[in-house]
């Protein structure tokens, strides 16, 4: 049945959150004027006509995929960091990490004839424990209306979080008919995929993932934007592709926050500096007392 049948449209933080916690997903119309989304696709017009169809039954070979988006249009950073959606992202994501990540910014044009997706979980991705924490949370753009007969995203319900790890049949999808200017959001537990495009006409979408920042991202954040390209980011929009610490000390860059590389005086030889949480602080501090006049560690 279509999303429009039954009431998953929360008004406001609190409700998304409840929503995503208790169902895996929700969907929020509204989120952003539809003359922007307009602006958007303009912007990503020309790469969707020169991008090759992709290659393999998963990527589907009438479908067209590309990213790097925020290099690709200035109109990206306000969907990448739409204030409700970074609350909810930190709702769900920041009980397990020190800061969240971009995980990839993808654009998506589904042609006529593309069969139906494999369904399939993006937490899959990482080979770790499942059912425990969320790795990650999805938010799928419209960029035209999704429609159940031109491929919308399909929700598979009760199938995030611990109800991921049950050996049964998942049950009947939800079509998220929705239209430019709407938010799906779904957790990175939820089954989804693509339906398949029965009509003359393509469907268009942007996926905006975020995952916890000690994880490897689906998309490479430091090629798709290398310093020269990062450096024009605002520092938060830099720190969620990468140019920034998480705690204890990981994606350093000579023992520092890797947003050195932003600046326009670089020194030529740095000294590391100590990244921790408050309790390894405390830790290394009491180990220093004790140890005093020891000499430094290895």
């Amino acid at each position: 049945m279509d999303i429009d049948a039954i009431p998953p449209r929360p008004d406001g933080f609190d409700a998304a959150s409840d929503a995503l916690r208790n169902q895996g997903w929700c969907l929020l119309p509204g989120m952003l004027p539809k003359e922007q989304v307009a602006a958007l696709t303009a912007d990503f017009d020309p790469v969707f006509e020169a991008t090759p169809f992709c290659e393999g039954d998963f990527y589907g070979g009438r479908t067209k995929r590309f990213g790097g988006l925020l290099k690709r249009s200035r109109h990206t950073a306000a969907f990448v960091q739409h204030p409700l959606i970074k609350a909810l992202v930190d709702d769900a994501l920041g009980p397990w990490c020190d800061t969240i990540q971009l995980n990839l910014t993808q654009a998506i044009e589904i042609h006529p004839g593309a069969p139906l997706q494999f369904p399939h979980r993006d937490q899959d991705m990482w080979p770790a424990p499942k059912g425990e924490l969320e790795y990650l949370v999805n938010v799928m753009w419209p960029l035209t209306s999704f429609t159940r007969a031109n491929g919308a995203t399909l929700i598979y319900p009760g199938t995030h979080g611990r109800l991921a790890l049950v050996d049964e049949g998942p049950g009947e999808p939800l079509v998220a008919s929705c239209c430019p200017g709407t938010a799906l959001v779904f957790l990175g537990s939820t089954l989804h995929g693509a339906g398949a495009n029965l009509t003359i006409e393509t469907r268009r979408g942007m996926i905006v993932s975020y995952c916890l920042g000690w994880l490897k991202p689906y998309e490479n954040q430091w090629l798709a934007y290398p310093p020269s390209v990062a450096r024009t980011f605002d520092p938060e929009l830099a720190g969620l592709v990468g140019y920034r610490q998480h705690r204890p000390n990981l994606g350093n860059y000579e023992g520092v926050c890797p947003s050195i590389l932003l600046g326009d005086d670089i020194p030529t030889h740095l000294g590391a500096v100590d990244a921790l949480r408050p309790d390894q602080r405390e830790a290394v501090a009491a180990h220093r007392q004790a140890q005093s006049g020891n000499g430094d560690g290895a």
